[in-house]
């Protein structure tokens, strides 16, 4: 399958970021299946570049999948995003954009109950996102190529 990564650089050897601010898996290196999105990411600089990837799954990984945006997945994102570290080498699933961030913020300090969070948070196009949390997990991907956005 092609992943991609989306960002101001080319990426040929990915590595696991440390973020100051923790992200919707935690830390490590951030693709998505859907193209779209990574220029997204990419278009966030002023170089936008998208690397692109071929996975290469392996069954000796600990890889947590979310299907859909469930308690279990809001949960977890709330935990990683509160600097909670976990165990898995690979997460997959919904990526909690900007908006649905200031819901899950909102959830978390109290602001609105979990009813009110899953009422609000609908996704205007689809998302995904998988995070390479391991050193080890990195050993799946394969460069291909780069695309320079702009």
């Amino acid at each position: 399958m092609k992943i991609y990564h989306g960002g101001y650089t080319v990426v040929k050897k990915p590595e696991i970021l440390k973020s100051k601010f923790p992200k919707d898996f935690g830390d490590g290196f951030y693709c998505t299946k859907l193209e779209e999105q990574a220029v997204r990411w990419a278009n966030r600089y002023d170089t936008a570049v998208v690397s692109v990837y071929e996975y290469l799954p392996e069954n000796n990984l600990n890889v947590l999948v979310f299907e859909e945006m469930t308690e279990q997945w809001l949960d977890f994102i709330v935990d990683s995003r509160s600097g909670k570290k976990h165990d898995f080498d690979i997460v997959i699933g919904a990526m909690a954009n900007d908006q649905i961030y200031n819901y899950i913020s909102d959830f978390i300090d109290g602001v609105i109950t979990r009813e009110q969070f899953w009422v609000l948070a609908k996704f205007k196009y689809p998302t995904h996102q998988i995070c390479f949390c391991t050193e080890k997990s990195l050993d799946v991907l394969q460069f291909v190529e780069s695309k320079k956005i702009k």
